[in-house]
């Protein structure tokens, strides 16, 4: 009976399979993302001062341990063509299904460790928040080089986003589920909660990366004997070889600041991620401040949980517009329609109660929605890299690495600047307990109602952010013609080396 499962589990695409590892990501990240705070601010009782200590170190580790562990992933296919001509495209997509096999079970034991008291809050908090990152981005990184290393076409890599979109989808479902376990006063229902998550996650990451491994092994063994084959008859030499020096560090960097369209990319995305995360961050308080009283405790939740799920259901129209279209046309209306909504909220105010429950739902989104859609441009970016400093093998995970490295910042600004934000022009400080009935620490010189500072953040940030990110948008000329020829010349360097996703 086993045999049967794992021959029927054998059967199933490549496509699916990717996609599928985007399911044990999410179940456990989203669920994250919402209580974290909450959980230490008002379950554990952080102090304010550890608070902002623990997310500025978190910010630092944030940034730097994706080009960290890019580089650890990648650097053997910066090594000089002799070494680097060896690995054929199977053997990396084999390496990051084996990071995957390693990392996936520990990220969801690192999930475990937030929601059990273990030690000081303000020690616990931070341990546990780079614990997590650190993980998560071993994750995130293989699995987005994936992206990249399985296809080069932008039909093959759309599919493999429809399925990530569609597994992240399913998996946002455990933010509906969340809500039933949920009880600040009794977090024991809760805890069992995450451990089921953790486990279903764990197990995931293990039979998905165990079959995806027994498949590549087999082409990874096709491809030995036909070189095997290829140097008895001394015709093994590969193309693209040359004398060159192995790729250092400090090269690569100098590398990649002189790619015009990767710096404009990374402005955008900064402001990308700290819009993405301020409407994770402050998704409730405007749910509380702004509607509570107008609307019942389910009707909230169902907001809440929705705004999980659409950007991953909407994603998939998206990436059908993206194959007729283009990535940068979609990407370009979805910041107008941001901007749009925004003006529109701000013109018609806060007291048109359906208009704001559609305006926070749509809100985030369209701006989650984009962010499914940006890895996709990172995947041309690894292509234009490929091509403009004539690579043996394409870095793709030190690419991802290195976008996040200048964008994950906005993760830890967004509470920070929201926070500050909302305590300067309201004197509203969330880390006091009574913050509402006693005088604040700083009051501002004409005090704005809570209500009305919430609202003045939540059309300001969007219009704020929509204009800056149209403007570095502009600059960017990874499209069009210039894609195209970019991805011919990926595709007739690496010819003999490209898998086809489809003919797996």
């Amino acid at each position: 009976m086993g045999k049967r499962v794992w021959g029927l589990c054998q059967g199933v695409s490549t496509a699916v399979l990717y996609g599928s590892l985007a399911l044990f990501i999410s179940i456990l990240h989203n669920v994250f993302l919402l209580y974290y705070v909450e959980t230490f601010v008002s379950v554990y009782k952080i102090d304010k001062l550890s608070f902002w200590v623990g997310e500025t170190v978190f910010l630092i580790w944030n940034s730097l341990n994706d080009p960290l562990f890019g580089w650890l992933s990648d650097r053997s296919f910066l090594s000089s063509p002799q070494s680097g001509s060896q690995i054929t495209s199977p053997e990396v997509v084999l390496k990051r299904l084996q990071a995957l096999s390693r990392s996936g079970p520990l990220f969801a034991l690192s999930f475990l460790a937030f929601w059990v008291a273990w030690t000081w809050p303000g020690l616990q908090f931070l341990i546990c928040l780079c614990l997590y990152d650190g993980f998560l981005t071993v994750v995130d990184l293989n699995h987005n080089a994936l992206l990249a290393d399985l296809a080069v076409s932008a039909h093959d890599r759309t599919r493999l986003n429809f399925h990530s979109s569609l597994f992240s989808a399913m998996g946002s479902l455990s933010v509906f589920l969340s809500y039933s376990f949920w009880n600040k006063e009794n977090f024991y229902s809760f805890r069992l909660f995450c451990v089921t998550l953790a486990t279903l996650s764990m197990l995931g990451f293990f039979v998905v990366s165990r079959l995806m491994r027994h498949r590549f092994q087999n082409e990874v063994q096709l491809r030995k004997n036909e070189s095997q084959a290829l140097t008895e008859l001394s015709v093994g030499q590969a193309p693209f070889t040359s004398p060159e020096k192995p790729v250092t560090l400090g090269e690569y960097l100098k590398q990649l600041s002189r790619h015009k369209n990767f710096m404009w990319f990374v402005s955008m995305n900064l402001v990308q991620v700290f819009h993405c995360h301020f409407n994770n961050n402050f998704f409730p308080l405007f749910l509380e401040h702004l509607l509570s009283d107008h609307i019942s405790a389910s009707t909230g939740s169902f907001l809440l949980g929705i705004s999980y799920i659409a950007p991953h259901l909407n994603n998939l129209y998206f990436l059908t517009l993206c194959q007729r279209l283009g990535v940068y046309q979609v990407v370009r209306w979805l910041f107008l329609l941001k901007l749009g909504l925004s003006v529109v909220m701000l013109l018609a105010g806060a007291d048109h109660v359906y208009l704001l429950c559609i305006f926070i739902a749509s809100n985030r989104v369209f701006t989650e929605g984009t962010c499914k859609l940006l890895n996709l441009v990172i995947t041309d970016l690894v292509d234009e890299d490929f091509v403009l400093n004539h690579r043996q093998q394409a870095a793709s995970a030190l690419l991802f690495g290195m976008v996040a490295l200048v964008t994950k910042p906005g993760q830890t600004f967004a509470p920070l600047i929201g926070t500050w934000l909302l305590c300067l022009y309201t004197g509203y400080d969330i880390f006091e307990r009574n913050s509402m009935a006693e005088a604040p620490i700083a009051v501002p010189a004409v005090p704005v109602p809570l209500r009305q500072g919430c609202f003045y953040l939540l059309v300001f940030v969007p219009i704020s952010c929509a204009l800056l990110q149209l403007l570095a948008w502009s600059r960017f000329t990874l499209h069009g013609r210039r894609l195209q020829n970019i991805k011919t010349l990926r595709q007739g360097a690496q010819h003999s080396h490209l898998i086809d996703v489809k003919a797996i």
